[in-house]
């Protein structure tokens, strides 16, 4: 089972992303959180395998939480509207393991909790900053390969493609 924390400041939006992801067989929502203190605290108290979490929270936002939870077992995905300036770059040095778009259906969420929690890191093309490059793509193949998970070649193959990258 994985068991699950969500920070969202807008309480609908907390509930019903709660009831999709327990409609799930192997998903468990742990703990709901308001912002990214009440995160912190739910993660530190319930040791969940994966947060996922708003960006723009009160108290603290979502990358903040995620610089704190860096070196911790659990595993964070942001959920955002849209991009903005920096967010993705500060994203990758947090350690985030996925970075995806809010309008996508659950069944996407669902999924890529279950990437995340197989060691794939999940983003959305929409939200890659404009100068995302070649080094962008090394620090992920250095986070990935210091977790030691899956095969990197593949990771980057994807990731590359994705981004319009050439793989030779």
């Amino acid at each position: 089972m994985i068991r699950i924390v969500i920070a969202e400041d807008q309480a609908l939006l907390l509930e019903a992303m709660g009831n999709l992801l327990n409609l799930e067989d192997d998903i468990e929502v742990v703990g709901q959180a308001g912002n990214g203190v009440e995160a912190l605290t739910l993660v530190q108290q319930l040791q969940p395998d994966v947060c996922i979490m708003d960006i723009e929270m009160p108290e603290k936002n979502g990358l903040e939480a995620a610089e704190v939870l860096q070196d911790s077992d659990c595993k964070v995905i942001i959920l955002t509207t849209f991009a903005r300036p920096g967010y993705y770059q500060r994203a990758l040095r947090a350690d985030v393991r996925g970075y995806l778009l809010k309008d996508n259906p659950s069944e996407e969420l669902a999924s890529s909790i279950r990437s995340v929690m197989d060691g794939m890191r999940i983003y959305s093309n929409e939200l890659l900053d404009e100068d995302c490059n070649e080094e962008n793509i090394g620090i992920l193949a250095q986070k990935s390969s210091q977790n030691n998970k899956g095969s990197v070649k593949n990771y980057l193959s994807s990731i590359m493609d994705k981004i319009k990258l050439p793989t030779g």
